[in-house]
């Protein structure tokens, strides 16, 4: 049994939006959702967990830049959501001992909101870009210049008495993020010095963060109970997380506090997650496409309208892990039902045409 408790390895007080302090701690303290997942960012690249070629990478990049004295080049992190892209931008100012200025795509809507975060940034400090594919396309083009030659090429006024006015910028780092690299216009992206994946974690991976998470929260659990959870989790650190906290607060409220084995199985049969980590929504996104469309293939907006969800919900959260799972294909005529698609769901698989078969599949 592996009993955790206490919280001696919590993060120090400090605010990544002030300038002076680390990006640690919430500023915001009533708010418990997103305190408590700032608590449990691991506070260096060392003790993150996981995407091992990454962190390599991300680690010579950082050692050669403090040997040369400069600032760190720009930065794309791309990959599903959940899986600590932005605890690796928040990491990256903190190895570099920089402030860093945390916005996303849609907050910045004219040119001035990108001029009043860059034109403020202290020499060497980090801009972080959530949500970067959705970034409006006339402030994208301000960031071209900013990013290559540090400088802002600003438009006053219209007509006969427009004017632009530069400004000069400190050297700064932008580290981008996004769950749609495939929507990023080419300039953009070539403008990045590195560009990262961050792949879905493997079970042993998420066993020794849930550990962690566990010491940190005072959560008594047993190592099988977290492997459970870590292998029902969808690869995603994020979720994994947030089942270890529906989990406790099941301990406690139907036992006595520790996490076991056989409590956790029973929890997660009441928060309708079943062994392969599936939920409500991806049986139903499944059963959709087989008992309303006959195995596929359907579009992805007819299949969003049937399940009552998102077309970009199901795109971004759900699809990934079914095609990584071989429960769906993506293929040019629509999502298709698999053989596995067929065993999860209890029913003989038909014989599909040679119209749909591996050829059509888009990679």
């Amino acid at each position: 049994m592996t009993s955790t408790s206490g919280n001696s390895n919590g993060p120090p007080a400090s605010d990544p939006q002030r300038p002076g302090r680390s990006p640690w701690t919430d500023p915001n303290p009533q708010d418990a959702e997103r305190s408590w997942e700032v608590g449990i960012r691991p506070q260096s690249l060392t003790e993150f967990v996981g995407q091992d070629r990454l962190r390599e990478n991300l680690s010579i990049l950082l050692e050669a830049t403090r040997l040369r004295g400069e600032p760190l080049e720009h930065v794309l992190l791309t990959g599903p959501p959940g899986l600590g892209k932005t605890t690796m931008a928040l990491l990256l100012a903190h190895e570099m001992g920089a402030e860093i200025r945390p916005t996303s795509g849609p907050a910045l809507e004219r040119a001035g909101d990108l001029a009043g975060l860059l034109t403020t940034l202290p020499p060497g400090g980090f801009l972080f870009i959530d949500e970067i594919h959705r970034l409006n396309r006339t402030v994208e083009e301000y960031l071209y210049p900013a990013m290559e030659d540090f400088r802002l090429d600003i438009l006053l006024d219209r007509g006969p008495s427009a004017r632009s006015v530069q400004l000069k910028l400190e050297r700064f780092t932008l580290v981008g993020a996004t769950t749609r690299a495939g929507l990023l216009t080419a300039p953009l992206r070539s403008r990045f010095g590195f560009v990262g994946r961050l792949d879905f974690y493997e079970g042993d991976d998420l066993t020794r963060i849930l550990t962690r998470t566990a010491r940190i929260l005072g959560v008594e659990a047993q190592e099988d109970a977290l492997r459970e959870l870590s292998t029902r989790s969808r690869g995603t650190p994020r979720i994994a997380n947030r089942l270890l906290r529906r989990v406790r607060d099941f301990a406690q409220v139907r036992a006595d506090g520790r996490v076991t084995l056989d409590l956790a199985r029973e929890a997660l049969k009441l928060l309708d997650v079943d062994e392969q980590g599936l939920d409500d929504m991806d049986r139903r996104i499944l059963e959709a496409v087989v008992t309303r469309f006959g195995g596929g293939p359907v579009g992805l907006n007819s299949l969003a309208a049937t399940v009552g969800e998102e077309s970009d919900t199901l795109e971004e959260v759900h699809e990934p892990y079914l095609v990584m799972q071989g429960l769906l294909q993506r293929t040019r005529n629509g999502r298709i039902a698999t053989a596995g698609t067929y065993r999860v769901l209890g029913l003989p698989p038909p014989e599909r045409p040679a119209s749909q078969g591996p050829q059509d599949t888009l990679f």
